[in-house]
């Protein structure tokens, strides 16, 4: 008998031995719903692969989604706590009156791209040809650029040009085919059509430099409720902890873009580290979004893109930002 319980002993001590950590993390869970090839999903994975959110009070369940239709059907039906989108959509989500709040990831934006052989060497040699857009007819970077080119050179880049709008796989298709004079497309899309031998014509942040704004306010962030930050105001600061952790790591360690490559599915070494170094230069300050030229970025969107882009957020709602203890 004394062996039969030896034996179970050494058995129960074996297993705990084995047992992983998260089997018993009696932390909550914190359920994101994000895009299947998001960047952001670089972070996320940055944080479950090193413990951040178990160390920071929380545990992950990433859901990939289809398209952003979907990111927001999951969010807004109460299916997912977080979702990724821009802080102007949360705005215009504020001043309808729903309590969403926003969580800087993200500055980067891109840039209209054309072909390095290109005989387009400024926008006005556009006149009369395809730019390819992602995003809408309102899309940011599209009207900041509409609006710098109207100042800088008296040129109505819309109405003497031909839009295509589309998803940025199949812009990106369509430029290396040469059926696009010009490509306004997301970050992480112009990297990799730089690794394609493509340039920058014009960069959006200087565009909007040019025009008087802020172009280190970062666009990109993740949206919780504000009933759900009041219920759970740990777990959010845990995330927002853990998120910054994930960014201290990648901006400065090469190893974790290493481990990262297969998910980034990188074409080449040259796309490779074009989307490492566009992550690395999109990484927002720590400080407080400075709410006056958030204001005045807002002010322009009204104007440039109307109630389609802003909706009733013709001024800056309070609470958009969010902040420790709000």
């Amino acid at each position: 008998m004394w062996k039969f319980m030896r034996c179970l002993s050494v058995f129960f001590a074996a297993l705990l031995m084995i047992t992983p950590a998260s089997a018993t993390f009696a932390g909550e869970t914190l359920r994101l719903a994000v895009l299947k090839y998001g960047t952001v999903n670089w972070e996320l994975d940055t944080i479950r692969h090193n413990g951040l959110d178990t160390a920071n009070g929380f545990s992950m369940e990433i859901m990939g989604m289809a398209g952003v239709p979907a990111s927001m059907i999951a969010f807004q039906g109460g299916e997912a706590d977080v979702m990724v989108s821009d802080w102007i959509w949360v705005a215009r989500q504020r001043a309808a009156g729903k309590d969403y709040v926003f969580i800087p990831y993200s500055k980067s934006v891109g840039s209209l791209m054309v072909a390095a052989n290109s005989p387009v060497h400024e926008l006005s040699d556009l006149m009369g040809q395809k730019i390819g857009i992602a995003g809408g007819p309102v899309d940011k970077s599209w009207l900041i650029l509409q609006a710098y080119a109207a100042q800088s050179l008296g040129f109505d880049l819309k109405g003497q040009t031909e839009q295509v709008f589309g998803a940025p796989p199949l812009l990106f298709k369509k430029a290396l085919q040469g059926e696009l004079q010009g490509t306004i497309s997301f970050w992480h899309f112009q990297a990799r059509l730089e690794a394609e031998d493509f340039q920058e014509l014009v960069s959006i942040a200087d565009a909007a430099t040019a025009l008087g704004l802020d172009p280190d306010i970062p666009l990109l962030g993740y949206v919780v409720k504000g009933e759900f930050l009041r219920a759970h105001p740990g777990v959010i600061a845990g995330f927002v902890a853990a998120s910054r952790t994930a960014k201290d790591r990648l901006a400065s360690n090469d190893a974790e873009w290493d481990r990262l490559r297969p998910l980034m599915k990188t074409e080449n070494d040259a796309a490779f580290e074009a989307l490492k170094a566009g992550f690395r230069a999109g990484i927002p300050s720590t400080e407080p979004v400075d709410r006056a030229a958030a204001a005045q970025f807002l002010a322009l969107m009204a104007e440039l893109g109307g109630e389609p882009l802003v909706g009733k957020a013709s001024s800056l709602p309070d609470g958009v930002f969010y902040a420790p203890g709000n």
